[in-house]
């Protein structure tokens, strides 16, 4: 099935969630700043970390699952492996799903994810105010790209408002990436832990031309980062 090759997408996906405004009480230059610096300052910190990684794949319209465990790890030098623990489900949604999916996310890791940056570079940031979320207060900004370009979206960044660390990115591709494919949905949360927001979860739909919509939801837990050093790494 030709639709198998297109599924690599999920790996830049993200979506989006409404919140009630408040008073932004700050500049959002002086915010966008303070991301953009703070995303800089630990754009390095996972290089050697390890996490437990739980994959959930489903194609509904033929009743297809599968879900897949493993150890996610970062080389010192940035090289992403995985060491899997087991499988459930049908092997057709690890095959042409799930692999695919790890797969990409390697090969974006060793080609350099700069064109693809949350930056002035590729997006126009438009700031929409503070607003508060899980208790919380959150800035949030619109995001368009300057370009249109496969795994750029159009949606929304929220960023914590004293940490100027990432909650939150969403939206949805403005180029898709092949005929198949009509459109692709996305969110991506993340948590804090040692100072570094790790991503915490990863939802996506998928809406092709030949079997529907297909999900995929990424679930990480248990980071584990080695303090900064020499890189000795040979990977």
């Amino acid at each position: 099935m030709r639709v198998r090759v297109h599924f690599v997408v999920v790996l830049l996906c993200l979506a989006a969630v409404g919140l009630p405004a408040l008073d932004p009480g700050d500049d959002s230059g002086q915010i966008l700043g303070s991301y953009l610096a703070a995303s800089r300052a630990q754009s390095q910190r996972l290089n050697g970390s390890t996490s437990e990684v739980s994959i959930d794949a489903e194609i509904p319209r033929i009743h297809k699952t599968g879900r897949l465990a493993a150890i996610r790890r970062i080389s010192r030098l940035g090289r992403l492996t995985y060491d899997v623990l087991g499988f459930e489900g049908d092997n057709s949604v690890k095959t042409n799903v799930i692999a695919r999916y790890l797969s990409a996310e390697a090969q974006v890791r060793e080609t350099g994810t700069a064109s693809l940056a949350i930056t002035p570079d590729n997006y126009k940031f438009s700031y929409k105010g503070l607003r508060e979320w899980d208790g919380r207060p959150i800035h949030v900004f619109e995001l368009k790209p300057r370009a249109k370009r496969k795994g750029l979206f159009k949606g929304t960044l929220w960023v914590d408002a004293q940490s100027h660390l990432p909650v939150r990115e969403a939206g949805q591709f403005v180029k898709n990436p092949s005929i198949f494919i009509k459109k692709v949905q996305f969110t991506r949360d993340y948590q804090v832990q040692d100072g570094v927001a790790v991503v915490a979860r990863l939802d996506s739909t998928v809406e092709t031309r030949l079997v529907g919509k297909a999900r995929l939801t990424v679930r990480y837990a248990d980071y584990r980062m080695e303090p900064p050093g020499l890189i000795t790494d040979s990977q």
